[in-house]
């Protein structure tokens, strides 16, 4: 049975790591099978948001499967295989042009975290917690996900949380912009829902290419480039700019093209 469930529903894209009984800890093999999916997503062009879930109200996710970790060590290739898949599946996922969301109820832990900072926005219920526990094991985090985590909440926030590996409570995460909004637990898949479908709604070059220009200055860019440029440029004679602006004239509703 698969440990991560892959849902479409059009235009939405629904992914669930669902391993419940282990607080849905993200083995090798799920870690392996996560840029596939991103891949998948990024093709399908009926996805306009995807939304990634934990199984159950206990986690988002409790990280990387620790129990896989020790089993690895004295054994140096495999544990740089496993790494490897992480760092590969948060890449991958980080990557694909569609918006994406977490949406968390419950722990939100190590790699799971991770994953989640791989996310373009995150709803939590006032229940969630994050963490980011190399400290506590002897580890280091990567670049990464150091900058991941450093681009949301800053340098002197991220430092505190990795040289201490405490627990950030919810009502933390969000004043020092880990997490977009709390939202009731009874609520957290329709919000989640409408804001994707609100998403969705808007033009998706537009979005698209937002998510790209925020990415490459998180990366460092810092000025125009060739890439950036034609971005901009682009969008004056898009289709979408077409429909947007005959909508605003016409004061409807825009129906922008898929």
């Amino acid at each position: 049975m698969s440990q991560i469930k892959f849902e479409r529903a059009p235009p939405l894209a629904w992914i669930t790591l669902d391993r419940p009984a282990k607080r849905n800890a993200i083995s090798s093999a799920m870690w392996q099978r996560i840029p596939a999916i991103a891949h998948d997503v990024a093709a399908d062009r009926k996805t306009r948001v995807a939304l990634l879930q934990g199984a159950g109200d206990a986690a988002f996710s409790a990280g990387a499967d620790i129990e896989e970790m020790h089993q690895a060590l004295g054994h140096p290739a495999a544990m740089r295989a496993m790494q490897a898949a992480v760092q590969l599946g948060q890449q991958e996922w980080s990557q694909i042009p569609q918006p994406t969301i977490a949406v968390i109820d419950g722990i939100c832990a190590g790699g799971g975290c991770g994953l989640a900072l791989a996310c373009d926005l995150r709803l939590a219920t006032a229940r969630s917690t994050f963490t980011i526990p190399p400290a506590k094991l002897g580890l280091v985090y990567s670049l990464a996900d150091t900058r991941r985590l450093v681009a949301v909440v800053g340098p002197a926030r991220a430092k505190e949380m990795l040289f201490t590996g405490r627990h950030v409570a919810a009502d933390e995460a969000l004043a020092i912009g880990l997490i977009n909004a709390i939202v009731p637990p009874d609520e957290l898949t329709e919000r989640a829902t409408q804001l994707a479908l609100s998403i969705a709604g808007q033009a998706q070059s537009s979005v698209r290419s937002a998510k790209r220009i925020v990415n490459l200055i998180v990366a460092g860019q810092v000025t125009e480039s060739a890439e950036s440029q034609a971005l901009y440029d682009g969008s004056f004679s898009s289709d979408d700019f077409r429909e947007g602006a005959l909508a605003f004239r016409d004061k409807r509703k825009p129906q922008f093209p898929a």
